[in-house]
């Protein structure tokens, strides 16, 4: 693990198993005492205070999450859920899973906060299937935050209950999407919502829901400890307040997940300065900047800042901040070829154009990767995508397009390489 800042957030906390523990969380974190702040604050202006600090949702929205908050209406006759996506489904992010194996108590500590800001009583963990261990450790912190008095009836001797349920997925990559999510979690088939209403309204079990990521759960505990001010100012764009997690994977010297301040270094400064540049020193060939769903950049494109609107601005997205880095001797049909693959296997089947198009997408760069394409073929990939791309339920037909249309444009030559050579130039 490593930062380029004074002062971190979570990575400080990584790498100890004995960090885990109740104890630590205590005595290492000031563990609880923003839960005891905020248990004698008014609900409004601890999302008041979410407000200002400007932290935006980590799980690949950005969107921010005061905002989100305050979309629970104050009064409703049905009880109101606080959900954790823990599902960190999206190829090459994996910066969930250490928050969770070593800083358990900075989540429950964030749902309890979050819990008693938007009124509810009930909350939900739902973790990845394959997270077998963080499961057993989560659940193993539960423990320790009931035995203790921070989860329950009269929380801290206060009127404010709480309880709080870790619930395991299947292994199905549409359940990140939160109202897959929220159907799998009420032991229904894990497929998107129709929306609205949205979860805010009419959520888990009916009830009014927020659904925010691990890492955004996270930051709450010291948002209100040190004040939503004081978050914001960590960021360095405007937007954007506190630390990202990043997760770097691929061909890079020091792969790992590093804490860099919100919009305070460009692509190219966190794969060189930061990651060590190119494993073999090699040179770049291409980025994908949030997770496989991102669209592709090009060595070229990444003296761009490492934020949610400058990634916007070029065609790309931040998405989960997960940096995948390829270099020039990695076949890039070869790469697109298993993101195609990935996404056909885990599109729900529930909307046409994502049901039919992901497979047929993946069908024809098999064919080209295998030499069997046709010139004709990329034609029939851009428009194939174009077809896909904001015309699904959610967003999974995007992330399936997306990658596809950007790999096509920006890497032509190498398709066309392998369609005239019937092989890949690489092999």
């Amino acid at each position: 693990m490593a930062t380029t800042q004074t002062e971190t957030l979570y990575v400080q906390h990584f790498g100890k198993d004995q960090n885990r523990k109740l104890d630590y969380y205590l005595s290492q974190m000031n563990g609880y005492e923003a839960a005891k702040k905020a248990l004698s604050m008014n609900q409004d202006d601890i999302i008041g205070e979410v407000k200002k600090s400007n932290l935006r949702g980590r799980g690949g929205a950005g969107f921010p999450t005061g905002m989100k908050w305050g979309f629970i209406p104050k009064q409703s006759p049905k009880p109101k859920y606080l959900v954790c996506n823990a599902d960190e489904s999206e190829p090459g992010t994996f910066k969930d899973r250490d928050l969770m194996r070593y800083t358990p108590h900075l989540l429950i500590e964030g749902m309890l906060i979050g819990g008693y800001a938007i009124g509810a009583h009930i909350g939900y963990i739902y973790i990845r299937g394959e997270y077998t261990r963080e499961a057993k450790l989560l659940n193993e912190a539960i423990d320790e935050a009931y035995a203790k008095g921070y989860l329950g009836k009269n929380i801290l001797g206060t009127q404010f209950s709480f309880d709080l349920t870790v619930h395991r997925g299947a292994g199905a990559y549409i359940c990140g999407e939160e109202t897959a999510l929220l159907n799998s979690l009420e032991g229904k088939r894990g497929e998107p919502r129709v929306k609205p209403p949205f979860p805010a309204q009419a959520g888990a079990f009916g009830g009014p829901t927020i659904v925010n990521n691990v890492e955004t759960l996270c930051a709450v505990p010291f948002i209100l400890s040190r004040g939503g001010e004081w978050f914001s100012a960590l960021g360095k764009v405007e937007k954007s307040g506190g630390t990202r997690l990043f997760s770097v994977s691929g061909h890079v010297k020091k792969p790992g997940v590093y804490e860099i301040n919100a919009g305070s270094m460009t692509l190219r400064q966190l794969i060189y300065d930061v990651c060590g540049g190119i494993l073999n020193d090699k040179k770049l060939k291409a980025v994908i900047p949030g997770g496989s769903s991102a669209p592709v950049l090009t060595a070229d494109e990444i003296d761009v800042i490492a934020d949610i609107e400058p990634m916007a601005k070029i065609g790309t997205m931040m998405g989960s901040a997960a940096v995948m880095v390829v270099s020039e001797d990695y076949c890039v049909v070869k790469l697109l070829q298993r993101i195609a693959k990935f996404y056909a296997h885990e599109s729900c089947g529930q909307c046409t154009p994502c049901r039919e198009g992901t497979r047929w997408m993946e069908d024809i760069i098999h064919r080209i990767e295998h030499g069997h394409g046709r010139t004709q073929d990329l034609d029939l990939l851009l428009n194939i995508s174009d077809n896909i791309a904001g015309k699904t339920l959610c967003a999974l037909g995007d992330a399936a397009a997306g990658p596809v249309s950007s790999f096509v444009k920006k890497f032509k030559a190498d398709f066309e390489a392998h369609i005239r050579g019937e092989k890949c130039p690489n092999a």
